[in-house]
């Protein structure tokens, strides 16, 4: 059974940091395009973070960089969502998800993707 399954959300004070996993099973994380999301309340989904699974480019939405680093463990199945200097307008749902084919003009365009994780809630609050 294919399967995403994130965790590493929790409470969090502005300036704080958190760090996001998504661990894979069921298929080879490394073969995959993954993509991390959120959604917060009363908002579309929104692409936050993409790395290909063939070059391991990494790219970031404008609102993130400089802050978030995604990664990878291929050992591990796992990628991750390093999130620092975060803001309140970071609480959101934050899901990842697995492309087998993702074009670079539908990286942060929710149905280009085939599997997608549960989520995992992240509040940034004083």
């Amino acid at each position: 059974q294919l399967q995403l399954v994130e965790s590493g959300g929790g409470l969090v004070q502005p300036g704080g940091s958190l760090r996001l996993s998504c661990a894979a099973s069921g298929f080879t994380l490394g073969n995959y395009a993954i993509g991390w999301f959120r959604q917060a309340p009363g908002k579309e989904r929104e692409g936050v973070s993409c790395i290909t699974s063939s070059s391991g480019g990494t790219y970031y939405t404008d609102s993130v960089k400089g802050r978030f680093t995604i990664s990878k463990d291929n050992a591990k199945n796992t990628v991750y969502l390093q999130m620092n200097s975060l803001k309140p307008e970071d609480t959101a749902v934050y899901y990842c998800a697995a492309s087998s084919n993702i074009l670079s003009s539908s990286r942060w365009v929710p149905n280009s993707y085939n599997y997608w994780g549960q989520g995992t809630q992240v509040t940034v609050s004083s």
